[in-house]
């Protein structure tokens, strides 16, 4: 593919000055439009070691509102971000709606620099191919736009730059002995480059190549493309009403309609002696393989979701009774707030990922797109139908970075939750567990229902299966969910 490109393209000066003035001035309009529309804007630079991708960023942020867009210049993972998914310090960046996020550099370093210069095992750079096409779907779906620059020069090039760049002694700094190593690598990065834009050029995320020799020729390219696809994606905004959330609680399509929940034998029960015995032994052991993790630096996450009353709470509570409160963090996850909003409804979950040797408990979490979103048509059916495929993906990528996933549905009866609730209307210091929402949602039991058992047969993975954790007994279900934490732990340590 590169070697098709034609790089002694030129622009002359009078060209230049006659058409660079003209996109700027269509650049700050569509900036402004994109802002009162609210689409975010992802603007991606990556290219050779001197081809000019900071040269290019510094003209195009000045024809931009300065108020309007953040530049993030993109380097090795610091020891906070290798914690981490590497998607982790990319997701935290994405801008809110009608923001601009410009990457000098970025996720693409996973499959560039730590390809060749062989910092990751080569199964990992190669799974990073699909979760970056994930990642940036994803992102488009929710109504981002992506522009992707690759900056080219030809080897010959880019060493005389380099030369010219360590003549001056006000440059000379810029160019390091890593660069001169990737110089001399530079048919190794081609292959890199050859394999990054066939995996990772896709209708949502094109690639666009900038001839680079010439800088007028390489500034007037990235202006021109920016302004054709801001104003493809604007004029689409423009013309598309905001849809409308209609009730639409049918399945995403076809799938087995026999009733999961209907097979829970919600009647089991633990006695309490038994349960008083069980829970001291599994919270010292809980305690221990907490510091085990924290030691082999394992990052672990709990997912509590289930019927209002089911007892999550008390859940945690014991899950968490004997940990180091240094090592663990439970997030309460309530409806978004308005920053939260702006941004792709996975955005608050990735900001919350503990890092490796930590673990964090989620009291209920992003299944909402898919159960609360979708019954109160807070979102529309194509999203909620949509977030399936994201929730695996998200979830996957947490996996094959090493994380315990555990994942847990409470499961009560009508009848249970309806005597949970009055004993709390009845006892004083329990009142402030129940709320009007709480009765209108139990009235929904029969939308909600359906959109449970549908989560459950769509995101139970290998890799992150759910456990149902029968809770009219809430000693039983207790005991069930220590098992199981200590029993995915165990099963990860064993596998190392």
């Amino acid at each position: 593919m590169l070697e098709q490109i034609v790089l002694d393209q030129k622009a002359g000066k009078a060209e230049y000055d006659e058409k660079v003035e003209d996109f700027e001035r269509r650049l700050g309009e569509l900036q402004r439009q994109a802002r009162e529309l609210q689409v975010p804007i992802v603007i991606v630079f990556e290219g050779w070691d001197a081809a000019g991708k900071g040269t290019l960023i510094n003209r195009l942020m000045q024809a931009l509102d300065p108020r309007g867009f953040s530049v993030y210049p993109i380097s090795a993972p610091t020891e906070e971000e290798s914690r981490r998914p590497f998607l982790w310090r990319f997701w935290t960046k994405t801008p809110e709606r009608g923001r601009i996020a410009i990457f000098d550099r970025s996720w693409y370093g996973r499959v560039l620099t730590e390809r060749v210069d062989e910092l990751i095992p080569r199964k990992s750079w190669q799974a990073s191919y699909e979760q970056i096409r994930s990642f940036e779907r994803q992102l488009a779906d929710d109504g981002a736009v992506l522009i992707k620059f690759f900056l080219h020069i030809s080897k010959k090039e880019q060493k005389q730059r380099f030369l010219d760049l360590e003549a001056n002694p006000s440059m000379s700094w810029k160019v390091t002995r890593q660069d001169w190593r990737h110089h001399r690598q530079y048919e190794k990065y081609t292959r890199a480059i050859e394999d990054m834009l066939a995996q990772t050029d896709t209708a949502f995320a094109p690639w666009t190549i900038v001839e680079s020799h010439d800088r007028r020729f390489a500034t007037l390219k990235v202006f021109a493309t920016t302004i054709r696809v801001l104003e493809e994606r604007v004029t689409g905004a423009q013309s598309t009403k905001e849809p409308q959330h209609r009730t639409d609680n049918r399945p995403a399509e076809e799938f087995p309609t026999t009733s999961l929940l209907e097979t829970v034998d919600v009647s089991r029960t633990l006695s309490r002696p038994s349960y008083e015995r069980k829970l001291d032994n599994y919270q010292a052991r809980v305690r221990e393989l907490e510091h085990q993790i924290y030691l082999l630096r394992i990052p672990v996450v709990v997912v509590y979701e289930g019927w209002d009353a089911a007892g999550k709470g008390g859940n945690i509570k014991r899950l968490t009774k004997g940990m180091d409160p240094r090592g663990y963090e439970v997030i309460p996850v309530g409806a978004p707030n308005d920053v939260e909003k702006s941004h792709h409804y996975l955005w608050r979950f990735w900001n919350r990922l503990p890092k490796t040797g930590h673990i964090t408990v989620f009291d209920r979490s992003w299944y909402g797109r898919v159960l609360v979103e979708r019954v109160e048509q807070f979102c529309s059916a194509e999203e909620w139908k949509r977030a399936y495929r994201e929730i695996n993906e998200m979830e996957e990528h947490l996996v094959s970075f090493g994380a315990v996933l555990v994942k847990f549905w409470l499961q009560i009866d009508e009848q249970e939750q309806l005597k949970r609730f009055k004993e709390r209307e009845a006892t004083d210091w329990k009142q402030w567990k129940i709320t009007p929402d709480d009765w209108r949602n139990r009235d929904k039991w029969r939308l909600y229902k359906p959109a449970v058992e549908e989560m459950l047969a769509r995101t139970s993975t290998s890799y992150a299966p759910w456990t149902i954790v029968e809770s009219n007994c809430k000693l039983y279900a207790r005991i069930k969910a220590l098992q199981t934490v200590i029993k995915s732990i165990e099963a990860r340590l064993e596998a190392r």
